[in-house]
């Protein structure tokens, strides 16, 4: 592993968040099957992470509750409830839209969901490839508002004229010790 990987996991550690490293997606999903347990119920935010991974179909085939708002076919009602339910399951999955070098960890939400999870759920695992490192902390924001954002919104079909980001969160550390887990891919993922 790079020196640069090793100081940050460090980094996190003394910011009790637990860090990972994991060469490509097939180690990544073996992880997140290892730190998930078969009978927890799981949350999770939009990802395009997280859908290269195809973690809520292994999930699932496994006996995961999964809360997952994007689900084909359903209602913007239904996938409002599903999102709500998501960051009350036992383990809520999202990715960072960028992350400091010294470790902040970065993420834009539109619908908030995202966001609560994240700061409080019982259990919340952040998967991000290495693509989504960066020098510094303006760094990640910057790239978060203006490579990451636009991208959603093309993903989304929104109006990409009327670019909002309606919440930011930094996360710096977490007062709770191994409540919050990194995995950090050493491939490129998501954007």
């Amino acid at each position: 592993m790079d020196k640069k990987i090793d100081l940050l996991i460090e980094n996190w550690q003394k910011r009790n968040i637990s860090g990972f490293y994991c060469f490509d997606k097939v180690e990544t999903l073996k992880k997140l099957l290892e730190l998930i347990p078969s009978s927890a119920s799981v949350g999770l935010s939009g990802s395009v992470t997280l859908s290269e991974l195809d973690v809520v179909a292994k999930l699932e085939a496994r006996g995961n509750q999964v809360f997952d708002q994007g689900k084909p076919g359903i209602s913007k009602e239904e996938s409002w409830k599903l999102r709500q339910a998501g960051v009350q399951a036992d383990y809520f999955l999202t990715s960072a839209n960028a992350i400091s070098e010294k470790g902040e960890l970065v993420f834009l939400s539109a619908w908030g969901h995202r966001i609560a999870g994240i700061s409080n759920a019982k259990n919340v695992i952040i998967v991000a490839g290495v693509n989504k490192l960066t020098p510094d902390l303006d760094a990640a924001i910057k790239r978060a508002r203006e490579y990451a954002t636009p991208l959603n919104y093309k993903r989304l079909n929104w109006d990409a004229n009327r670019i909002m980001r309606c919440q930011i969160l930094i996360v710096e550390a977490e007062a709770v010790p191994d409540r919050l887990k990194v995995i950090l891919v050493g491939e490129s993922l998501g954007f």
